[in-house]
């Protein structure tokens, strides 16, 4: 088996390589032409992978790469994946996120229509939640350029699979954290804010809205439903979800309270960091991938949060 991965130096795809590695996989992974390269995520795996450079913005090159490769199966991880930045770079979220899922699905149809192909759906689809909780086929109110531009992900894929018969199959995966998530992003913040302060390297976090409510998994989870996906009889798709929803203050106090710390003390609300539309409430239903792919989340929460603590502690730790 073969496996094509864009987004490889991502969060996902660096867990995604991993686990496909361990079942014996030939692994390639798409990177855009970059001056400076960042491969820290995939560093212990850089020696066992392919590097293919491609770009979502450009068909020749994904023509290319498939081509070259020859997978058996395609996994679509590539996107600009940060809400904020979709309102200050709303064309370029819509040209990548979305229309960047049009370009790799017909790379497949034109190459191999018999290759596997993964897109990565998201909750954020969802925004406005019309019922909760979020099923597969709850409408999608999207809250974003981000969330607008993966509805358009989501609705080519089915389109292609329906259109050209190709096993095309969307996790609509909800919020999934790591200690590889990025800075940028709220978990990834507290916890490495938390280490900070514990540490005496910071005095205080600051945030937006708290009460903002998430579906949160362990990403190393998740890549396994992924797979799972394009090992079906027939491509559908599936949402990703805990079953479990937690506000961004249950966060805060898990990741203080880990270090025996009040996190009242600390965190600060910035209206800088609220967003033109919030989207107040996702938690998803993950009872069709429980049963006809078997999978179950096997991290919880409070493991979640204590696992990224913990890194972030180990990795200022080792910079000092």
């Amino acid at each position: 088996m073969k496996a094509l991965i864009t987004g490889i130096t991502g969060q996902d795809g660096s867990y995604l390589a991993e686990f496909l590695l361990d079942k014996g996989y030939e692994v390639a992974g798409v990177v855009r032409r970059s001056s400076t390269e960042k491969f820290e995520r995939i560093e212990g795996i850089r020696d066992k992978v392919t590097i293919l450079q491609a770009d979502l913005h450009d068909l020749t090159s994904l023509l290319d790469a498939v081509r070259d490769f020859q997978p058996t199966e395609f996994y679509n991880l590539a996107a600009q994946s940060f809400v904020p930045t979709s309102w200050s770079q709303p064309v370029l979220t819509g040209d990548f996120t979305g229309l960047g899922v049009t370009r790799a699905l017909d790379a497949v149809r034109q190459v191999n229509p018999k290759i596997r192909f993964y897109q990565a759906s998201s909750s954020e689809m969802f925004g406005k939640v019309q019922e909760i909780p979020q099923k597969e086929d709850t409408p999608f109110y999207p809250r974003s350029p981000y969330g607008v531009a993966k509805v358009y992900g989501h609705w080519i894929t089915v389109n292609y699979r329906e259109s050209y018969d190709l096993f095309a199959a969307s996790g609509i995966l909800f919020n999934h954290e790591s200690p590889r998530r990025g800075l940028e992003f709220v978990t990834r913040k507290i916890t490495n804010t938390v280490a900070k302060i514990k540490l005496g390297m910071a005095d205080e976090l600051r945030l937006g809205n708290l009460d903002a409510r998430r579906d949160w998994g362990f990403a190393g989870d998740y890549v396994k439903a992924m797979w799972a996906m394009l090992q079906a009889d027939t491509p559908d798709d599936y949402v990703i979800a805990t079953g479990e929803t937690h506000s961004v203050r249950e966060f805060c106090e898990k990741a203080f309270g880990h270090v025996d710390l009040d996190w009242e003390k600390y965190v600060v609300i910035d209206e800088k960091f609220y967003r033109p539309a919030e989207v107040d409430q996702l938690i998803g239903d993950p009872s069709k991938a429980k049963k006809a792919l078997g999978w179950e989340p096997e991290v919880s929460f409070q493991g979640l949060v204590e696992m990224m603590v913990d890194a972030d502690l180990e990795a200022l730790r080792r910079q000092r």
